[in-house]
């Protein structure tokens, strides 16, 4: 059933102009300044997709972007799936597995997450190392899901080295500060209490948020290499926690785009031309 999903919605985006990306991008809350910096030659909504559910999240834009970076193909997710809208983990991963599909060789996804280390700042760009799943359901759970691939995918290192790599390196050549850390995936919607986050932080977490880990597991699943990063967009000391505005998050993010895009681009080239 799954397979057979899979190849309706490639063979749709085929018809449509979309070919084979070289890498793809899942851009997070907040996050749109890469399209900028891509020539744009096709853009379809998630409802016209089959078997692609709606993103109701307004911050996410809920389209599908083929173009182009500095020459290499990229397909970009302008907006993501989350739990907390009421998906299944199979509906928030089908993407991923079209991107798969569609020939996609490297995956780099980007969220707005809470910080709780005390180094990061509010804009502060962090590359994930390795992450915590705290999420109450796993995308990989089920037998037609297990027909797709090893079901006891390894995890020792869930984020491409050469990837992160390539990231820290581009990085520096702009003069970037680029954290690292661990992401820990909650539920949601709702942020957390200050017992939560000491909770988290005594756990190893370094940052929160509620996407990605699922998206990554997936990746692991079908052997595509990822990388992750997050921009911090509120400071979560639970000994000095302050209510949160959405409208300054999405603030936040906006501001740390100008810098995260530029940085997308220089990656995106890096490895539509090494390779």
């Amino acid at each position: 059933m799954i397979q057979q999903q899979i190849q309706e919605t490639v063979q749709y985006l085929h018809s449509n102009g979309i070919q084979a990306p070289k890498v793809a991008i899942v851009l997070g809350t907040g996050l749109s300044e890469l399209v900028q910096h891509t020539q744009v030659l096709h853009s379809i909504d998630y409802t016209s997709i089959p078997h692609f559910v709606t993103s109701t999240v307004e911050f996410h834009q809920g389209k599908l972007i083929y173009g182009t970076i500095q020459g290499v193909p990229v397909l970009i997710m302008q907006g993501r799936f989350h739990y907390y809208e009421g998906y299944s983990m199979h509906e928030i991963t089908y993407p991923i597995r079209v991107l798969k599909a569609l020939g996609t060789q490297y995956l780099i996804l980007s969220n707005a997450a809470g910080g709780m280390h005390n180094a990061y700042t509010k804009g502060a760009l962090v590359l994930i190392n390795d992450h915590i799943n705290m999420l109450p359901e796993n995308p990989l759970r089920g037998t037609a899901v297990a027909a797709l691939g090893n079901r006891f995918v390894d995890m020792c290192t869930p984020y491409s080295t050469y990837v992160n790599d390539i990231i820290l390196a581009q990085a520096s050549t702009l003069n970037m500060v680029m954290h690292q850390g661990t992401y820990v995936a909650v539920q949601g919607p709702n942020l957390e209490t200050k017992a939560e986050y000491r909770y988290l932080k005594a756990a190893g977490a370094d940052m929160v948020g509620m996407s990605t880990v699922p998206e990554v597991i997936v990746a692991n699943h079908i052997g595509l290499p990822c990388a992750a990063i997050s921009v911090i967009t509120d400071e979560c000391n639970p000994n000095n926690l302050q209510p949160v505005v959405i409208a300054e998050i999405i603030a936040t993010a906006h501001a740390a785009d100008k810098q995260l895009a530029p940085l997308l681009s220089k990656v995106i080239y890096t490895l539509g031309t090494v390779n």
